[in-house]
């Protein structure tokens, strides 16, 4: 058996939120966009890495996901970060820190995800 990629669906009461993190700051691509339709959806990617997102408010009410995107360069995905949207930094790990477990890591967060920037 092999997969070949994992596909997470996020929820958002607003999908705008999403798009502010995720294409303005993170700078992925939407590459299917159903933005303007009844029920809003778009996939975006970037490197590879392709997420879909959704605006359905009843599902955004349950689901409150974590990621870790994993990276070879955290500090300058940081000061990149830090110097265009500081308003996604986590404020209990904004700064890039050093973990017990050995790993290089920072956290945004917006309305609904939390996303954990690392390096090992």
């Amino acid at each position: 058996m092999k997969f070949t990629r994992l596909v997470p669906n996020v929820f958002y009461t607003d999908i705008t939120e999403a798009l502010k993190l995720f294409v303005n700051c993170l700078e992925f691509r939407i590459e299917h966009d159903e933005l303007n339709t009844s029920r809003p959806f778009c996939v975006i990617e970037k490197d590879g890495l392709r997420i879909n997102l959704f605006q359905n408010a009843e599902l955004a009410g349950e689901h409150n996901p974590e990621f870790r995107l994993v990276t070879d360069d955290i500090e300058a995905v940081y000061q990149q970060i830090a110097s265009t949207h500081p308003e996604f930094l986590h404020p209990n790990l904004n700064k890039v820190t050093l973990r017990p477990w050995g790993a290089k890591e920072f956290a945004l967060t917006d309305t609904q995800l939390g996303i954990v920037i690392q390096q090992w």
